[in-house]
């Protein structure tokens, strides 16, 4: 319930301002940084691309939430009807020496919101990476994921990384449309039904 702050109005004046309303005040609190690199859509929409960051935790939590079960089933392979705190915090405090992560922030919204995530996990070992992308519904088909596909080969390249790779279901067809475009090569993976392990050597 949002309570207004009481008015002395038998007082014509005040000796200090009143503070600004609640909603405004949580709403800055809230709300995500518009900086990063702007990416306009097909549809001629602005986000902008940039790292994650340990204040992303409730935009991301709240990007969870407008997935369909079935969007959550191929990033995850399982099925999550929320994404915990604790989870959400461990994905937005990354490892620079073993991850990257990027997200499209949308700031025509307030408070801002996550429309898309993309990351990697580094395996210094083997000079690989595991990578993963994740785009609200209402945003797919709109050249984003190419956006975010694009940026983390980017990042392993420059980091001097010999493959890049990810399961995807066989049934997410426009995932392995894109890479296949970005030169992936796909396999089925012989114990996981309907699991393609796909990779580009970089």
């Amino acid at each position: 319930m949002n309570i207004q702050p009481a008015i002395d109005f038998a007082s014509p004046t005040r000796s200090t301002p009143l503070p600004p309303p609640a909603s405004q005040r949580f709403a800055r609190a809230e709300a995500l940084p518009a900086t990063g690199e702007p990416v306009v859509t097909r549809d001629g929409r602005v986000l902008h691309l940039r790292p994650i960051e340990p204040g992303d935790v409730a935009a991301l939590r709240r990007c969870f939430t407008r997935l369909p079960a079935e969007d959550i089933r191929r990033r995850f392979l399982h099925t999550l009807t929320e994404l915990p705190e604790p989870m959400a915090r461990r994905l937005c405090h990354i490892d620079p020496d073993t991850e990257a992560a990027f997200v499209l922030v949308d700031d025509n919204v307030s408070p801002a919101e996550l429309r898309g995530v993309g990351r990697v996990f580094i395996d210094a070992a083997t000079d690989t990476a595991e990578f993963s992308v994740l785009v609200e519904r209402e945003w797919t088909r709109l050249g984003l994921g190419a956006e975010l596909m694009h940026r983390l080969v980017a990042t392993c390249r420059e980091r001097g990384l010999a493959e890049l790779w990810g399961y995807v279901l066989v049934e997410n067809r426009p995932m392995l449309r894109l890479c296949s475009e970005l030169g992936f090569t796909s396999r089925m993976v012989p114990d996981e039904p309907g699991v393609a392990q796909i990779t580009l050597r970089l």
